[in-house]
C-alpha cells in the first residue's frame, strides 16, 4: 500500500469528494436506495454543495489519501439539538458537546485498507480538541458494513431510530453513539 494520510479538505477537493460520494452511493447503496434516486444524483450539483461546505459550511471535512489519490472523506461538526434528542424529544444534558458525523465514505475500491478508521480517528481527535465529548452518526439499519465499522470503533445504537423517505421507499436509520477516544477492535 502506498503511503496513507488524512488531511483537512480544501475547496479544490470538492470535485473529488463529490465523485467519491456518488460512486460509493451508486456502488454500495444499490440495496438501500431505489434506482431512480441513484440515477437522479447530479454530479455538478453535488460538487457545488461540497464546494459550499468547504468554503463556508459549518462542518469540518477531512480527506483520506493513499499516495496521490483522495480515497475517502469524513464530514462532521457540532450536532444540532434535534439530532441529539431522544425519541421522546428530550434533550440529553451533554447535547452542547455532542458532535455529528454526518458523512464517512471510502470509495469501495479503496476499502479494507484502514482509511475509514484513520478518518474517524482523526475527526474524533479534532472534535474532542474542540470540546466534543461524544459523537453520533445516523446509519441505515440495513447497512451492515457501516454498522460493523462503527461498532468496531466502540460506537453502538443508542435506541433512537428515524425513518426517511428515500424516493418513496422508507429508509430506517439507527443513531449510533460513541466516545471520542476510539479503540478499534481487530
Amino acid at each position: 500500500m502506498a503511503e496513507a494520510h488524512v488531511r483537512v479538505a480544501a475547496p479544490p477537493d470538492a470535485a473529488e469528494i463529490a465523485r467519491i460520494q456518488l460512486t460509493t452511493w451508486r456502488t454500495a447503496f444499490t440495496e438501500l436506495l431505489p434506482p431512480a434516486v441513484l440515477e437522479g444524483l447530479d454530479n455538478a450539483e453535488t460538487e457545488r454543495e461540497w464546494q459550499q461546505t468547504l468554503t463556508s459550511g459549518p462542518a469540518a471535512v477531512l480527506v483520506a489519501t493513499e499516495g496521490p489519490w483522495i480515497v475517502g472523506f469524513c464530514a462532521a461538526g457540532p450536532a444540532p439539538e434535534a439530532e441529539t434528542a431522544a425519541a421522546d424529544g428530550t434533550v440529553p444534558p451533554d447535547a452542547p458537546t455532542v458532535a455529528l458525523v454526518s458523512t464517512l465514505l471510502v470509495e469501495p475500491r479503496w476499502g479494507r485498507r484502514g482509511h475509514g478508521g484513520r478518518l474517524l480517528g482523526a475527526m474524533a481527535q479534532r472534535l474532542a480538541a474542540e470540546g466534543a465529548t461524544r459523537g453520533i452518526a445516523w446509519i441505515p439499519e440495513a447497512d451492515t458494513a457501516s454498522m460493523a465499522f462503527f461498532r468496531s470503533a466502540g460506537w453502538a445504537p443508542d435506541g433512537t431510530v428515524r425513518t426517511l423517505d428515500a424516493g418513496g421507499r422508507p429508509l430506517r436509520e439507527l443513531r449510533l453513539s460513541g466516545p471520542m477516544e476510539l479503540q478499534f477492535e481487530n
